[in-house]
């Protein structure tokens, strides 16, 4: 099976990965409660209160953002998949809220001193080569205000290196089934998506490729894009040891 090893994940890749697939499967790999949860870790960790604007990078149907404008945030959530920002927007309808939602590419944002807080949430930093990567923290720096709040949530990729690869996930929704295949790239730290979907009878295949990034290279870059102040957490926001399996930064401009 080809894993694109090494290779950063094309924007053709990006469109096929974050496809109606993807929502369909939500629920079942990210339970309402679990969604719940995580947003209080959010709003713990960027210091939000009712009212802070606040920018989500890489929003996909709003599953966060929704339920953040739910707890009175001022929300934009920005994706470049039209499919899943139509249903972000239906969500948000539904759930009574109102949020921005903006179809563009984190890598160039529109928006400069705006924002109080704004973060990449559940693996949604890493995509792109190490420049195109850092252009993202530089453009979420130039659309935060003074004294505004990154946050970066992705896998501790010192903890994944326990794992014997390839390693196998399975997702069922009904008679349907989402498989991922991840695979560990140790010379480049990049970890390889092969997901594969088999869904009302029929098999579709798409592939993911980030890169994972130890903390001292998160100081170093954000540093260099114009954050003071980095900090690492664990899951849920408690200490980061080697052990844990999420690595959130904080940075603060």
């Amino acid at each position: 099976m080809n894993y694109n090893i090494g290779k950063k994940s094309s924007l053709s890749e990006l469109d096929s990965y974050f496809s109606e697939d993807y929502v369909y499967f939500g629920d079942a790999v990210n339970s309402p409660k679990a969604s719940d949860q995580q947003v209080g870790v959010i709003l713990k960790l960027l210091s939000l209160t009712q009212g802070s604007s606040v920018l989500e990078l890489g929003c996909g149907y709003g599953r966060i953002s929704n339920r953040l404008a739910e707890k009175g945030a001022r929300v934009t959530g920005l994706d470049r998949s039209a499919i899943l920002l139509k249903k972000a927007e239906a969500d948000a309808a539904e759930r009574g809220v109102v949020v921005e939602y903006v179809l563009g590419d984190m890598r160039s944002l529109p928006w400069r001193d705006r924002f109080d807080a704004a973060f990449l949430w559940y693996t949604t930093f890493g995509y792109f080569d190490d420049a195109d990567n850092e252009r993202v923290l530089r453009e979420a720096a130039s659309s935060l205000r003074k004294g505004g709040r990154l946050l970066i949530d992705n896998p501790n990729r010192f903890e994944s290196l326990r794992h014997e690869f390839p390693v196998c996930s399975v997702a069922q929704r009904n008679d349907d089934v989402r498989i991922d295949i991840y695979n560990n790239d140790v010379l480049t730290d990049r970890e390889n998506l092969e997901r594969i979907i088999v869904r009302d009878g029929l098999v579709r295949r798409t592939h993911l490729s980030y890169k994972q990034y130890g903390f001292s290279e998160y100081v170093r870059m954000l540093r260099s894009a114009g954050f003071e102040t980095v900090e690492a957490y664990g899951e849920e926001g408690g200490a980061f040891t080697s052990d844990s399996a999420r690595l959130l930064v904080v940075a603060y401009k």
